[in-house]
C-alpha cells in the first residue's frame, strides 16, 4: 500500500513539474521571440526583409521613360477604302475640369526630377550639360523670350516633341492644315522671376519654371505651315486647334507622362513633366 502511494505521488509531481515547464518556456518565447528563433506574427526584426518604401515620383519618371523609348503608333491617313481619314475633332468637356494639376502639385515633381535653381543666365551657363536646347523644332516655336531661356531637362524636351509631334498627327487625322504650337515659357532664373514679378504681380516667387521641368503652350495663337506651290487653305479657327491640342494634352496626361494646368489669365497650357 506504501509503494503505491509512492508511486502515485511520483505520478503527480512528474505531471507538475512538466505542465510549469511548458508555461514557463511559453512565456520566454512571448517575451523573448529572438530566443525562440522564431517573430510575433506582424513583427519583423531583420532589417533585409524590410522592403523600402517606393518613392511615387521616382516610379512615375522612370514609367515615363520607358513610354518615351516606345515605337510611336505609325499615323494612319486612309481607311480601308483608300478613302482620307477624317476624325472628329472632340475636345474636353471642360478645361478647367480636364487640366487641374496645381503649382504645388507640379512644384513636387520639379523639384525632384529637375535641375537646380539657377540665380541668373549666368549660373545657368554652368548647367548646359544637364539640360537639352529647345529652341530649334519642326513641331513648335518658342516665341522671342524675355523672361526665360529655351532650355529643359531631358525628360521635359522629349515631352515636349512628343506633344508637338501628336499634335501634327492629330491635325492630319482631321484633315486641319498644318499649324505648329508657340511655346510661351520654358526654364526661368531666379533673376527672370524677380523681373517678371514686377511687371505681373500674379507671377508665382515659387516656379515650377525654375527647375527646367515646365514649359507653357499657348492656346490662343498657332503658325500655320503653308506650301508655297499651293493655293492658300481655308484659316483654321484658334478655337478648334485648341480643342485638338486640349485632346493631344488630355491623352499625355492620362498616360501619366505630364501634369497640366489651364491657364485662363496666361492664355497658354502650363506643363509640367513627370
Amino acid at each position: 500500500m506504501r509503494s503505491f502511494n509512492g508511486t502515485k505521488n511520483n505520478k503527480k509531481h512528474f505531471l507538475l513539474f512538466f505542465w510549469s515547464t511548458a508555461l514557463l518556456l511559453f512565456g520566454v518565447k512571448l517575451l523573448f521571440p529572438s530566443i525562440a528563433g522564431g517573430n510575433p506574427v506582424g513583427l519583423c526584426d531583420d532589417p533585409v526583409t524590410v522592403a523600402a518604401p517606393i518613392d511615387p515620383i521616382v516610379a512615375a519618371a522612370r514609367r515615363v521613360d520607358s513610354l518615351f523609348r516606345n515605337p510611336r503608333r505609325p499615323l494612319r491617313l486612309l481607311d480601308e477604302r483608300g478613302l482620307p481619314v477624317r476624325n472628329r475633332v472632340t475636345s474636353v468637356a471642360s478645361f478647367e475640369e480636364a487640366f487641374p494639376d496645381l503649382n504645388d502639385v507640379q512644384l513636387a515633381t520639379a523639384y525632384r526630377i529637375g535641375v537646380k535653381k539657377c540665380a541668373d543666365r549666368e549660373e545657368a551657363a554652368h548647367r548646359i550639360k544637364e539640360l537639352v536646347y529647345v529652341g530649334d523644332s519642326p513641331y513648335y516655336k518658342v516665341k522671342p523670350l524675355s523672361h526665360s531661356i529655351p532650355y529643359l531637362v531631358p525628360r521635359a524636351a522629349t515631352l515636349l516633341d512628343e506633344i508637338g509631334r501628336s499634335f501634327l498627327d492629330s491635325l492630319a487625322s482631321k484633315g486641319i492644315p498644318f499649324h505648329k504650337l508657340i511655346v510661351t515659357s520654358v526654364l526661368r532664373t531666379e533673376n527672370d522671376i524677380a523681373r517678371l514679378r514686377k511687371r505681373n504681380a500674379n507671377a508665382s516667387e515659387q516656379s515650377c519654371h525654375r527647375y527646367g521641368t515646365t514649359f507653357d503652350i499657348s492656346y490662343n495663337h498657332y503658325i500655320r505651315v503653308q506650301d508655297p506651290e499651293l493655293p492658300p487653305q481655308v484659316e483654321t479657327w484658334a478655337v478648334t486647334l485648341k480643342s485638338v491640342l486640349a485632346e493631344v494634352l488630355r491623352d499625355q496626361r492620362k498616360l501619366g507622362t505630364c501634369y497640366v494646368k489651364y491657364e485662363r489669365k496666361q492664355a497658354c497650357f502650363h506643363i509640367t513633366a513627370r
